[in-house]
């Protein structure tokens, strides 16, 4: 997953994300796309072409936007603090938010894909509802939110 939400030149920890991290995005952002019937079956080892090339790296860009604003900030008993190391220092709000509606972005696109290959292969995931998909009726491009 790491490999997925990460580029080459960014490492962080395996254990920075968790298994909680990972449900709660896919219950924030990938549930309202697949719904539950068809995310159980490729769960269950169903469809792994839709969980590799499809499922996954949706999944892996909505945990990287969700956990970047943890990973902007040190929390301790102290509370929470920036890094500041002698080679590093903290980006700043402008910075951090280009990256972030960066972050949004992939993660939107990728969101875009799985739906366009649902729909494409309607017929291969019995299982998957077009009339149930957010992304299906609800749009923010351009920055204004539409209901389709």
């Amino acid at each position: 997953m790491l490999s997925l939400a990460f580029s080459d030149a960014e490492y962080i920890s395996p254990d920075t994300i968790s298994p909680s991290d990972v449900c709660a995005s896919v219950e924030r952002w990938v549930l309202p796309v697949v719904g539950r019937t068809l995310l159980d079956k490729v769960e269950q080892g169903d469809s792994p072409t839709l969980a590799e090339e499809y499922l996954l790296p949706a999944i892996a860009a909505c945990v990287r936007m969700d956990i970047q604003p943890r990973l902007n900030v040190a929390t301790s008993q102290l509370g929470l603090s920036v890094v500041a190391g002698s080679n590093n220092k903290a980006a700043d709000v402008d910075m951090r938010a280009e990256q972030m509606l960066s972050l949004r972005q992939r993660a939107r696109a990728l969101l875009r894909r799985l739906t366009d290959h649902l729909e494409e292969h309607s017929g291969e995931y019995p299982e998957y509802s077009s009339a149930a998909n957010v992304m299906l009726r609800v749009s923010s491009d351009g920055g204004f939110v539409q209901i389709l």
